[in-house]
């Protein structure tokens, strides 16, 4: 324990030289004349009386303790680091093709849903692409705007310049809104269903670049029957992350499961800090008090 205004003890000298002058004063006995035999000296008595009398110097010694301010340094605490996740989802045409009851659309943004329960405290972002792109919701824990855009986005609703497949193009586009996340870690979470030419002729290793400088992993999903592009793999791998290869609704939502587990969530301690430490003083003042007010019923020093 320590004090962050410590001259003040100082003042603790009066309380002492108090209870000094109690316990070392003389006397304490008044003779009469008819007062003819010896008188006992009362020991025991005169030490609960001096006792008694000593509970307001006592009391006294706390808040000048209080008041010096008692701090002690608090057990530094594990807080969460922020993790910012960029969903980069293809509405090009070929995203209307079956997938369980619905499109691969749907099923891509039912996962997405249930994966923003699942990481409920990080900040998620929602960028939709063909041969445009279109940041749809910034990076934010409010993930309200992500969950209602699902009706308002779907491959056979958007405009014909969103027909395409530009998954470089994307990737580039979501790093630069990560970019602006000073704290927290980054990752990209790409929905697609195809393969991308602004990837071929090693134009992979130049948006792994690009990513890998800015700290961002890129988690790839392919939602469709045939391989993976290697582009694709090769990208992924290249950032720290991974591709994975779904064409259902269920294995789709396990292979978010597997992305979950892998961008693990990092705990970080906090730096240590000074705190008020007032309850000792606090709980010792108050049992001084309620005994001073007890002893001030009777229980008091008289010279005669």
């Amino acid at each position: 324990m320590s004090f962050t205004q410590p001259w003040l003890l100082l003042l603790l000298g009066l309380p002492i030289a108090l209870l000094w002058r109690i316990w070392r004063r003389g006397g304490g006995r008044v003779v009469l004349p008819f007062d003819h035999h010896p008188h006992r000296g009362g020991g025991w008595l005169r030490v609960g009386l001096d006792t008694a009398e000593s509970l307001l110097p006592l009391l006294a010694a706390v808040g000048i303790l209080i008041a010096a301010g008692p701090v002690r340094t608090a057990e530094p605490k594990a807080r969460r680091v922020l993790t910012n996740i960029e969903f980069c989802v293809d509405i090009s045409g070929s995203m209307l093709s079956p997938c369980g009851d619905g499109t691969c659309y749907d099923a891509s943004m039912a996962a997405i849903d249930r994966f923003l329960g699942v990481r409920e405290g990080d900040a998620f972002g929602l960028t939709f692409f063909g041969t445009s792109v279109l940041h749809w919701a910034p990076l934010t824990t409010d993930t309200s705007a992500i969950r209602c855009a699902v009706p308002f986005m779907k491959p056979d609703l958007v405009p014909p310049w969103f027909g395409g497949t530009a998954i470089g193009k994307a990737l580039l586009a979501c790093a630069e809104v990560l970019d602006e996340r000073e704290e927290g870690d980054r990752a990209i979470v790409l929905v697609s269903d195809g393969m991308s030419m602004d990837l071929a002729d090693g134009n992979e290793a130049a948006v792994a670049k690009v990513l890998k400088e800015k700290r961002i992993k890129l988690w790839a999903i392919h939602v469709d029957d045939g391989p993976i592009p290697a582009e694709i793999v090769d990208l992924a791998a290249a950032t720290g992350g991974g591709a994975f290869a779904s064409s259902d609704p269920g294995t789709l939502a396990e292979v978010f499961e597997r992305i979950d587990a892998m961008q693990r969530t990092r705990m970080e301690k906090t730096a240590t800090e000074t705190i008020d430490f007032f309850t000792p003083c606090s709980i010792a003042g108050l049992a001084l008090l309620a005994l001073a007010t007890a002893c001030s019923f009777g229980v008091r020093y008289t010279p005669w």
